[in-house]
């Protein structure tokens, strides 16, 4: 089963990245977790805002946005840079994933995120760049 802090909204949300990802099902994110190497706590609870985009976007920068989809040139060149990376590498686009933040609400994309990786098998967290359960390695199913 998912550890309990996750039952924790303000867990959960701190763990939504400005860009659209989880950083919950991300392999360094999960790799920290485990204690298997020191890995990323997530965007939001070390104060990054997004590791990738923050440093090159003044709104997320200063804090006039939490999310992308927020910012008047959604989607800029930076996230659609990433969002390419992550649609070829891992079937996941962080694009979508703001439109149906935008659309739905932080509450309800939190619980279809967890709904969609959360594995079958064991209850665990299915890893967002490979597909597979973080603790017994069962694949995502389609």
């Amino acid at each position: 089963m998912a550890k309990k802090q996750y039952d924790d909204y303000s867990v959960k949300y701190a763990l939504a990245a400005p860009c659209g990802m989880y950083c919950g099902f991300c392999r360094d994110y999960l790799a920290r977790e485990k204690g298997l190497k020191k890995g990323c706590e997530g965007c939001r609870i070390r104060n990054k805002n997004c590791a990738f985009i923050k440093k090159d976007c003044p709104p997320l920068r200063n804090g006039t946005i939490k999310f992308c989809y927020e910012c008047e040139s959604f989607p800029c060149d930076n996230l659609k840079r990433l969002d390419s990376n992550y649609t070829k590498k891992c079937g996941y686009s962080m694009i979508k994933s703001l439109e149906r933040i935008r659309s739905v609400g932080v509450d309800t994309w939190l619980g279809e995120q967890w709904d969609a990786r959360t594995c079958p098998a064991c209850g665990g967290r299915i890893c967002i760049h490979d597909a597979k359960c973080f603790d017994c390695g069962a694949p995502l199913k389609k």
